[in-house]
């Protein structure tokens, strides 16, 4: 399981970049080059979401769910100067939480 966190987490850094660039570009009126590594960026992600440990697609992406929304508020700290609050981090850990389950290898 600590694989697929770490696939995750860097699936979900790809994602947040790319997505990034896209703001940049229209909300932030940057330049279309930031588009070049922003396509790059959401390809790397798409396959890194493939090299997770799930017979299932949608329990992936469901496992990753979680991974993506603690990632986005370490990005929206690190990368924009907005720290968390109590409340982003009580959700985030409820997130993780249930991306851990989502994961577990015991089913009945």
């Amino acid at each position: 399981m600590t694989g697929t966190f770490l696939i995750f987490a860097l699936a979900a850094l790809a994602e947040i970049a790319g997505c990034f660039a896209f703001w940049a570009w229209l909300r932030l009126d940057r330049s279309p080059l930031w588009l070049v590594p922003g396509i790059a960026s959401l390809v790397l992600f798409a396959y890194l979401l493939t090299r997770a440990d799930s017979a299932f697609a949608g329990r992936a992406y469901a496992a990753y769910g979680g991974v993506y929304i603690a990632s986005s508020m370490f990005w929206m700290w690190l990368a924009e100067g907005n720290r968390p609050d109590r409340w982003d981090i009580a959700g985030m850990m409820i997130c993780l939480i249930g991306s851990a389950l989502i994961l577990m290898p015991l089913r009945s």
